[in-house]
């Protein structure tokens, strides 16, 4: 998910995707610093994932427009940049 609020917390979102289903992990990203860069990885599983995309999609936390997206994995043989990547991780 991107566009996060910088005051949001791993607790924080545990509660908001906890409602869709058992939330395998949960990170907000943080610079060396420890600054948190304007998104997390929640680790959902697959049909709980696309259930929270669509419900939170545009959704606002903490005065700030949830951009929330399905991460796709690495093509076989290329390596992915994961600058401006955001989103959910699937579980299998």
């Amino acid at each position: 998910m991107g566009n996060l609020s910088p005051e949001a917390t791993d607790s924080d979102l545990r509660k908001v995707f906890s409602v869709y289903g058992d939330i395998g992990s949960i990170r907000v990203a943080r610079n060396r610093a420890g600054r948190p860069r304007g998104f997390a990885l929640v680790e959902l599983e697959d049909e709980a994932a696309a259930t929270a995309v669509e419900a939170l999609k545009g959704a606002e936390f903490r005065g700030y427009r949830m951009d929330v997206v399905v991460d796709q994995p690495a093509s076989v043989g290329r390596r992915r940049s994961r600058r401006g990547r955001s989103g959910f991780r699937r579980r299998r």
